[in-house]
């Protein structure tokens, strides 16, 4: 500034020219300073803009990209009856049963199922992680605080002081940090934060699919158990006419000891069996009622009354192979899991780079407290701009970032291997289904020609045209036909409630939101 235009700015004709020269010196180093706070406020204000809009810098690492599977156009098992190609409804697959039972234990094995609930707290964990990440994106805002009072001895003191001091000190104020994402390490961090918690939302589905297919195999296990009961009391009955005929034959002296002892000896092998099957409905009972999340006994008064084992008259429909990969969830959770590593990759490359922050803090300060809030006397501030760089660390972070790089090309495998397992599980339980089905219709055949037989050779039995060991042999056949039908028969559902697990029936798209819900 003109030396005449500060004499006439402050309104002197005559002034020292060395007072006129201190006071342009301050006047422009007030006005600097205002300047450089301005300038550092625009800064702040800028990098704000870019950093919560448009991001600053690069992106460090590989963007994530889908991977690429060839998959076969068609099942290489043949579709036959019951299995027909088409769109597949796998939402409610269970519905085509059409037994109301069956519907009310996946209602509530939906609300109670312990694993369920387990899975869900893991979303909830995911999306609290997913938070801490998104966080970094803002200041780090701090206050502080101090107040004491200090007495020092007079012999900590002068010679010339022989009393001793006490000195108060009060300071209040704040501090904040705010890291720049110049190289996209945070941006990674919530990259791979939200893949997590997608990976965490396909476990979850996962759990619902292999959940609703454990029940509804415990249940189609416990009506064929039920059913293959039936058939050994059954037999039982019939045997011990057969023990009771061949008495009445010994007693009227027209059969031998020998045919008494065999009908004995029928009858107790198959009593012997009654007690294992018994067991083994208790315990699937047992299962089902732990799968609905309740104690084990809760269902026996239930599913004590007999009934007939679900059936559907429906052809199933089954998707083509590419379709797996939307539809399976643990396909789905094995890709995202990999999406949540590759973004990792950037995380730790760019550690490589500096890290750039803004630092600041303002504090009032006095050692008497009336001076607290004497804003002239008591402030103290500091601003800026500061950055770290790592120069040497033996090499920990370039290990890291190959450490990344190696846990990214596992979970690619693991995710190749995933859905190999998964088109191998369809094949399987297509092929399961189709031959059991077949086994069945010839299992069918052979009860129906074992009861034919059984009673034939009664008659003859009874007429004295053939001996006891032929009954024996024929009511052993009848029961054995009988209890591996009543075993194919469940079987045969069994192995269409895999199909249906192996294509990843059972979830929708507002499975999570509706488990939020409850």
């Amino acid at each position: 500034m003109h030396m005449y235009s500060i004499k006439r700015y402050l309104g002197f004709k005559y002034f020292d020219n060395a007072r006129i020269k201190n006071i342009s010196e301050c006047f422009m180093k007030r006005l600097n300073s205002h300047c450089l706070l301005k300038l550092n406020l625009l800064l702040v204000l800028t990098l704000i803009l870019l950093q919560g809009c448009f991001g600053i810098g690069p992106k460090l690492g590989p963007d994530y990209l889908q991977p690429k599977l060839e998959m076969q156009d068609a099942w290489h098992q043949a579709l036959t009856d019951g299995l027909v190609a088409g769109e597949a409804n796998l939402q409610t697959w269970w519905m085509v049963f059409n037994d109301p039972v069956l519907n009310r234990l996946i209602e509530r094995a939906d609300q109670g199922n312990l694993q369920l609930k387990e899975s869900f707290a893991r979303i909830k964990e995911a999306r609290a992680i997913r938070g801490i990440e998104a966080g970094e994106r803002f200041p780090d805002l701090n206050s502080t605080g101090d107040a004491r009072r200090r007495r020092s001895p007079h012999t900590f003191l002068p010679p010339t002081t022989q009393k001793s001091r006490t000195d108060e000190f009060f300071k209040f104020g704040g501090e904040g940090s705010w890291e720049i994402d110049f190289w996209g390490r945070i941006d990674r961090s919530i990259e791979s934060a939200d893949a997590s918690l997608s990976a965490s939302v396909e476990d979850y589905r996962d759990v619902l699919v292999v959940l609703y297919a454990d029940v509804s195999t415990n249940y189609v296990e416990v009506r064929a158990l039920q059913d293959r009961i039936k058939y050994v009391r059954g037999n039982i009955e019939t045997q011990r006419k057969s023990l009771q005929l061949t008495k009445d034959r010994f007693n009227a002296g027209l059969a031998p000891m020998l045919d008494v002892q065999q009908a004995e000896l029928n009858l107790a092998m198959t009593e012997s069996l009654l007690p294992s099957l018994q067991l083994q409905l208790v315990q699937t009972i047992n299962s089902l009622g732990v799968l609905l999340g309740e104690h084990p006994g809760t269902l026996h008064e239930e599913l004590g009354i007999q009934a007939s084992i679900p059936k559907t008259s429906e052809h199933i429909t089954v998707g083509l192979p590419v379709e797996l990969l939307r539809q399976r969830p643990d396909i789905r959770q094995a890709e995202r899991e990999l999406a949540a590593q590759t973004a990792l990759i950037g995380v730790a490359k760019a550690d490589l780079y500096p890290s750039f922050s803004l630092f600041g803090t303002f504090e009032v300060a006095a050692n008497d407290f009336s001076d607290v809030f004497s804003y002239s006397k008591s402030r103290m501030h500091s601003f800026g701009p500061s950055f770290t760089w790592n120069i040497f660390d033996g090499g920990r972070v370039r290990n890291q970032i190959r450490v990344e790089n190696a846990r990214t090309e596992q979970l690619l495998v693991r995710y190749e291997q995933t859905v190999l397992n998964a088109l191998e599980d369809v094949e399987n339980a297509m092929v399961s289904y189709i031959q059991e089905g077949v086994r069945l219709e010839a299992l069918e055949r052979s009860v129906m020609a074992a009861r034919k037989s059984t009673e034939l050779v009664n008659t003859l039995y009874m007429n004295g045209l053939t001996d006891f060991q032929n009954v024996q042999e024929m009511e052993r056949f009848q029961f054995e036909q009988e209890d591996k039908f009543a075993e194919s028969e469940g079987q045969v559902i069994q192995n269409l409630i895999s199909v249906y697990r192996s294509l990843g029936g059972g979830w929708t798209p507002e499975s999570v939101q509706h488990a939020q819900a409850k």
